[in-house]
């Protein structure tokens, strides 16, 4: 007959083993990553690309399933409810894991406590374009136009998105007064500063870089501590004399919060693979942007950086949304 003791020392162990076994066998099944957004966009298109490098490296599909609407909010409370069992992935971004909490009182989840961050994937620069009918060449010459002229320029973004809180970060630096014009999404919003409704706007490279090569817009300054390679005679808006105004759009995995860590570790690594290979760095510049492969522990101390930051901008220039 065993004894208690014995009985609950093999308990014990049994229950010791079995996250390592089950990272071990994982996965056993297709993993599904929920993307907060439509498909066919850049998001949705970057998160396809990691998820069949992902499928080869695991051995099993990586299953994406667009869950879009309420600023990204729908998709990423689905993914933070989740069972923490590593088959329901979010693929977040700097606007649903930085921004829309900020703007959001009652977005539904945290960006810290609500997930496990698993990997970073790419990061991009922004860039500061204006309308032809804007005569300013350089930030210097925008900035002082803009303090001549109080509320006469207009800056349309899709609402609480990444562009609408750098307009709010612009303001802050440059001590300017520009009327943030809101729009359902960045499309529209491109269509009116092409047509010289509205004047100016911050947005990812890749969503006006083949407006500024047709020279339909002028980039006056990218956002990223160093040039673009895309646009490499538009200086940074360090060099333009606002060494603080850096932002970057980026992408990366999370899981729900108290997903195993062995599991986390084996995600990364999977994630990190693809991110290093030639293939995929190819695919990430068509987009502008470039791999960030890196620990679970360095994306969690970024987005916890990044969560403060862009609430701290939020909260001084009065960003309201709704």
């Amino acid at each position: 007959m065993i004894s208690r003791r014995r009985f609950l020392c093999t308990t014990a162990a049994g229950l010791f083993a079995a996250h390592p076994a089950q990272a071990q066998t994982y996965p056993t099944k297709p993993v599904r990553m929920i993307v907060p957004f439509p498909p066919g966009g850049p998001i949705d298109t970057t998160a396809r690309l990691v998820g069949d490098q992902m499928s080869s490296a695991l051995g099993h599909s990586v299953v994406i399933e667009n869950r879009p609407g309420a600023g990204a909010m729908i998709g990423s409370k689905a993914a933070a409810a989740a069972e923490p069992d590593g088959y329901t992935l979010l693929f977040g971004s700097s606007g649903s894991l930085a921004v829309t909490p900020a703007l959001y009182k009652n977005a539904g989840y945290d960006p810290v406590k609500s997930f496990t961050p698993v990997a970073a994937v790419s990061s991009g620069a922004l860039v500061l374009a204006v309308a032809p009918s804007v005569e300013a060449k350089t930030v210097k010459e925008l900035v002082a136009y803009a303090k001549a002229n109080p509320g006469k320029l207009n800056y349309g973004s899709g609402t609480g998105t990444p562009p609408h809180v750098a307009w709010g970060l612009f303001k802050l630096q440059t001590g300017t007064d520009i009327l943030f014009v809101p729009y359902q999404g960045a499309a529209p919003a491109i269509t009116d500063l092409l047509g010289g409704r509205n004047h100016m706007t911050i947005d990812a490279t890749g969503v006006l870089l083949a407006h500024i090569r047709d020279n339909k817009l002028r980039a006056l300054a990218v956002t990223s501590p160093t040039r673009s390679a895309e646009l490499p005679d538009v200086p940074t808006m360090v060099e333009s004399g606002y060494p603080e105004f850096l932002m970057t759009f980026w992408t990366g995995v999370v899981a729900p919060a108290n997903t195993p860590a062995a599991i986390v570790t084996r995600l990364n690594a999977a994630i990190n693979t693809g991110l290093r290979s030639t293939e995929m760095k190819a695919r990430l510049a068509s987009f502008q942007v470039e791999p960030k492969p890196g620990s679970p522990a360095d994306f969690a101390a970024f987005i916890a950086a990044e969560g403060k930051k862009w609430a701290d901008v939020i909260a001084a220039a009065d960003i309201k949304v709704g």
